[in-house]
């Protein structure tokens, strides 16, 4: 404690000088500043500068990353060049590390790497200007981001109580798999068609004027069998909800030998799939709702995207025939899509939900507990797990995760699941970021901005404070599963949200649920032909059929069933 303030003073007396502490000096060659230009990214460059040490040879240490993974520091920095030399040292109080400060490294060799994620300055439209990583078409991993760079991996002895400093060059941008050619952007990637998947993305205007420059929508459509053959049939459409989908088929739709057998056998009602490549310059994904912080998404989606998408493929704009699917954050994004949207969507399919009631925000109870990382007995204080196995084990607990996400990015610029969250739940602060739902250092909770998570994302209280208006156009058209050992403790909210569902009347909820004993992340149901498996895809998808098949309005043409 003593030794830490310290240097704290020593850095403050005697700016720049740091021969009593190890410290690493990056540097950024003018090559990879202009390549970062030549991308379309600002220059000079605005972002954070991370130092990675891992022992392990095998990857590059920025690969190793995570709550569970090797040390890093970072730093941010401003307006840097080729003649600019970022110092990251201890007692810097501009740098942020996890887990371990770097005096508590222990000596020995280490195979050291820099990194730099990218910026890019958003003029938003409500009057905040805010320094943000912009997607790139990677889904906000800015380990691995396109536009980022990096250092060569350079192998050096390092020993915390001996000062010394530690030269490292960022040389190497990362680069798209594809040729940027004019007019193209980086944002929701660029992928090329396939007979069967196509790939669309479009600008959005409303999202656009939010963040004060163009900013894109993408879909992976996979179209149904017979779709060139048949000019004259509309289909039914899955919006299958979930991360970003990358260039692949739509999230969860991994075509084996037995979804191609659904996917092409007599009998079966055909639909088109659709996952939305919707990543922001907080996550992987907008979460399919309008944001304070993240945007006009929701109405994006709704208003202009769909729309489009309908325009442009045979498909059925009918509530009926867009059913909606997804797990874990894509459970959470089809359930509040169909309570948002409760006159756009039809029959929805919602898996391992995140938080659905945040009276167990995961573990936490954001409106009677005092902190988020403790639970507090009086004389004993227990950290508060975030992850577990299916026996029970804890994996990491809800303040490591958010120490790794505020060493990753102050400021909800993590790209970090606790960071998402807030930049979707909460509202804008002072400084143009979102009001944190706690304090990330100590845990303490902000009562005011858990009010607010309430009246606008808590999807339990919703349901149950608007039952008179959104009831009669969702009975019986929502189905919820989750395993009782879910890994991250989602199903403790949906026990709340079965339990008020229950007591719904006029008209009665006929909300469905399936709990999995054992079950943790990622589990959807039983097998209906094997009562030892998990349900599969093509399981899902015949009984999805089924259901259309039965449920289908009276008078509408059935050609999709061929």
């Amino acid at each position: 404690m003593f030794r830490k303030g310290f240097v704290a003073l020593f850095v403050i007396l005697f700016v720049g000088f740091t021969a009593f502490s190890l410290t690493f000096e990056v540097s950024m060659s003018q090559e990879a500043i202009d390549t970062v230009a030549s991308l379309g990214l600002e220059t000079p460059i605005n972002g954070r500068v991370f130092v990675i040490v891992s022992k392990d040879s095998s990857s590059e240490p920025s690969m190793q990353t995570d709550v569970r993974g090797v040390p890093f520091w970072g730093k941010d920095v401003f307006k840097m060049t080729s003649e600019s030399v970022v110092k990251i040292s201890d007692g810097d109080m501009a740098v942020a590390g996890y887990p371990i400060d770097l005096s508590d490294l222990p000596a020995g060799e280490y195979f050291v790497q820099a990194l730099i994620n990218v910026y890019t300055t958003f003029n938003r439209a409500d009057g905040h200007t805010i320094l943000m990583h912009d997607d790139t078409g990677d889904g906000q991993w800015f380990w691995e981001s396109i536009g980022n760079a990096t250092s060569k991996t350079k192998k050096v002895y390092l020993d915390p109580a001996n000062p010394g400093s530690v030269e490292l060059a960022i040389t190497e941008v990362i680069m798209p798999d594809y040729d940027l050619e004019p007019g193209m952007v980086l944002q929701q990637g660029n992928y090329t068609d396939t007979e069967w998947v196509k790939y669309v993305k479009i600008k959005s205007d409303v999202v656009s004027e939010f963040w004060g420059k163009d900013m894109y929508i993408g879909a992976n459509v996979l179209l149904p069998e017979g779709y060139y053959d048949n000019p004259d049939v509309y289909y039914p459409v899955i919006y299958y909800q979930g991360h970003f989908p990358g260039g692949g088929a739509p999230v969860g739709f991994r075509v084996d030998n037995d979804v191609y057998k659904f996917w092409t056998e007599d009998g079966n009602a055909r639909f088109i799939a659709v996952s939305f490549r919707d990543a922001t310059p907080y996550y992987d994904t907008s979460y399919s709702v309008d944001s304070e912080n993240s945007g006009p998404y929701g109405t994006a989606i709704t208003e202009e995207f769909i729309p489009y998408l309908e325009s442009q493929f045979r498909m059925i704009p009918e509530k009926w025939a867009r059913v909606l699917a997804g797990g874990s954050t894509g459970g959470w994004e089809a359930l509040a899509m169909k309570v948002f949207y409760p006159d756009f969507f039809g029959r929805t399919y919602v898996w391992y939900p995140d938080a659905v009631d945040f009276n167990y925000y995961q573990l936490i109870n954001i409106y009677n507990d005092d902190n988020a990382y403790y639970s507090d007995f009086g004389w004993v204080k227990t950290e508060r797990p975030s992850a577990r196995d299916t026996h029970g084990n804890i994996r990491f607990t809800v303040k490591q995760e958010n120490y790794y996400e505020m060493a990753a990015g102050p400021s909800n610029r993590s790209g970090g699941q606790w960071s998402v969250w807030e930049s979707t739940y909460s509202p804008v602060g002072v400084d143009g970021f979102p009001q944190p739902i706690w304090d990330q250092i100590t845990g303490e909770i902000n009562k005011d901005v858990a009010e607010y998570w309430k009246e606008n994302f808590d999807l339990n209280y919703i349901l149950q404070e608007n039952w008179e208006e959104i009831g009669p156009k969702i009975a019986g058209d929502v189905h919820v599963a989750v395993g009782d050992m879910d890994n991250y403790y989602l199903n403790e909210a949906v026990y709340l949200l079965k339990a008020a569902m229950e007591k719904m009347e006029n008209p009665v909820s006929d909300m469905t649920f399936d709990f999995g004993p054992n079950q943790g992340h990622g589990w959807k149901g039983w097998s209906p032909t094997d009562p030892n498996k998990a349900l599969a895809l093509q399981e899902w998808l015949l009984q999805l059929s089924d259901y259309m098949k039965e449920n289908v309005p009276e008078g509408v043409e059935t050609d999709w069933i061929y």
